[in-house]
């Protein structure tokens, strides 16, 4: 088999697995993989997955990574948070939620870190439609804060509360409270529940 047939089976998925390989070919020589790689044919993302180098041109495709190289996973926390606004810094890592170990991988397309919950802690994203039919599981604005104050208990004052600097504009207006306990009576977490109440407090919501 040569690089550019493959390329034109794989190319369209955005990245694969080694295993998707062997189920269009069972035979298939990982070595191809090995030297496509360091001819810088293929970028790998973490082991067993890779993707082209034409997907650097297009950096949405971060985003989809994220959700397609540990699963289950969808993305939330600081990365869900500056999606929509809410956080004004920039974003140094793609950060996700999983009832996977938590995990990190570097890759030529940045960090991408892996936080574990129980799996019945796995709720309140959404499959947002993304490029050519494609859907990324996000975390909706409220689940990603809950999932902020549960895993970074040390945002425990109105004071650190203050300092992550929520776009006060979108807490006013967009920012929906009822689901924000809603989903939060799924959590079952007295400690939580009173960092939700401060930040109540801390951006009168």
């Amino acid at each position: 088999m040569n690089y550019l047939e493959f390329r034109n089976k794989l190319f369209d998925l955005g990245c694969f697995s080694i295993n998707q390989v062997y189920g269009w070919q069972p035979n298939f020589d990982r070595n191809n993989i090995v030297r496509w790689t360091k001819k810088g044919l293929l970028i790998r993302l973490r082991q067993g997955y890779y993707t082209f180098p034409e997907y650097k041109g297009k950096p949405d495709f971060t985003l989809y990574f994220a959700n397609r190289i540990y699963r289950p996973s969808y993305i939330s926390l600081h990365t869900a948070l500056a999606f929509y606004g809410i956080i004004p810094e920039g974003i140094v890592q793609i950060t996700s939620i999983t009832s996977l170990k938590t995990a990190t991988f570097n890759n030529d397309f940045g960090a991408f870190s892996y936080k574990s919950v129980r799996n019945e802690l796995m709720f309140g994203y959404t499959l947002k439609p993304f490029a050519d039919g494609r859907t990324l599981q996000l975390a909706v604005p409220e689940k990603a804060l809950l999932d902020l104050l549960y895993l970074y208990p040390f945002y425990n004052t109105e004071q650190e509360l203050k300092e992550l600097r929520l776009d006060e504009d979108y807490m006013q207006t967009d920012f929906d409270r009822i689901r924000l306990e809603e989903l939060l009576s799924q959590f079952k977490n007295i400690a939580l529940e009173k960092r939700v109440k401060l930040l109540i407090n801390a951006y009168n919501i």
